[in-house]
């Protein structure tokens, strides 16, 4: 609920912090920027990936890069490392740190976090490579186990440095998130056995986290699928069953809309007993779109936010640390981390 504020607050200073990392970006020659992150934090790079850019833009997990660095380190050419981390402190951050301080010290890395005090605002780069942080505001560094403000803030932060959001949209965003979650928080939904996050484009990575959202929260007790609008009827909706509830991101392109109102059509019409609920322009879930689904991308994720929430709480749980700080943990650590001899 406090995302509005925070992105509202933070549009301004953002821009003129946004201003200075595209001049180093361009001044530093990039040719090729690496979106890396574990889990949700990789899921913001994966949305900007599919973003059109005169840069090259490749979603590159830090948990793939630390597994497999031969597909990634021998790479060619002028490369920024753009990482993003809640705490910046998971082993997989401090993983890809050390590999590039061992093996690629010629590429540049800029770092968003939410935590001034983690490894990726604090260490330094051996050179000649560079090293940029940006650090968001300290409200955004969720204290909860799930990320909500730390996703959707590091997301529009990473797209003001690419020169894909203005300052004024973002104020925009903030106003029909402030709607869109009181109306969300005022009509909670019972909650469903499965659940099911469809997007198109860049949607579909939305799709992603929102499912992982009401996954983490409702600790598993909800099964979640995401897919591509499309995607879902090539073998992945044999999954729906009488306790599902599917959820259609209509895409702001009205030529994608089509696809995604007709994939969501047929599936009230062959599970009639089921809910199924489209949310963009014009869906049962609405706003005033900018038009751009990149710039949209985080209105779509509120919804998965606040019914994981409401369901979770449904379930008795700790929303906060719904695993009561077993298993799962906030901040993943004490992966063994083994030197890679290229």
């Amino acid at each position: 609920m406090a995302q509005p504020e925070i992105w509202s607050d933070w549009a301004a200073p953002l821009a003129d912090k946004a201003l200075q990392i595209r001049e180093w970006i361009k001044a530093r020659e990039i040719e090729t920027v690496w979106l890396s992150g574990a889990g949700t934090s990789e899921f913001v790079g994966s949305v900007i990936s599919a973003a059109p850019s005169s840069l090259r833009l490749e979603n590159r997990a830090s948990t793939d890069i630390v597994a497999c660095p031969q597909d990634a380190l021998n790479a060619k050419g002028r490369i920024l490392s753009l990482q993003f981390g809640r705490s910046g402190d998971s082993s997989e951050s401090v993983g890809v740190m050390a590999l590039l301080d061992a093996h690629r010290p010629d590429i540049d890395r800029l770092h968003i976090t939410c935590n001034a005090d983690g490894a990726l605002a604090t260490h330094p780069a051996p050179g000649p490579g560079e090293c940029q942080v940006l650090t968001l505001p300290a409200a955004t560094h969720d204290r909860g186990f799930a990320m909500t403000s730390s996703f959707t803030t590091m997301l529009i932060s990473a797209l003001a440095c690419l020169d894909a959001i203005t300052e004024e949209q973002i104020k925009t965003l903030a106003v029909e998130a402030r709607k869109i979650l009181v109306d969300l928080a005022a009509a909670a939904t019972a909650r469903p056995e499965r659940a099911v996050f469809l997007g198109s484009g860049l949607l579909k990575s939305i799709a992603r986290e929102s499912a992982l959202k009401v996954l983490e929260l409702t600790a598993g007790q909800t099964v979640t699928q995401w897919d591509s609008t499309l995607g879902y009827r090539h073998g992945p909706k044999a999954a729906v069953n009488e306790d599902t509830h599917v959820y259609v991101m209509l895409h702001p392109d009205p030529q994608t809309a089509r696809y995604d109102m007709d994939v969501a059509s047929e599936i009230r019409a062959q599970y009639p007993n089921i809910s199924v609920t489209t949310m963009g322009p014009n869906g049962d879930i609405s706003w005033n779109s900018t038009g751009d689904a990149l710039v949209d991308s985080v209105l779509y994720i509120l919804l998965a936010q606040v019914r994981a929430s409401q369901w979770s709480d449904e379930l008795g749980l700790n929303v906060d640390d719904p695993f009561h700080g077993q298993n799962l943990t906030r901040v993943v650590s004490g992966v063994t981390l083994y030197p890679w001899a290229k």
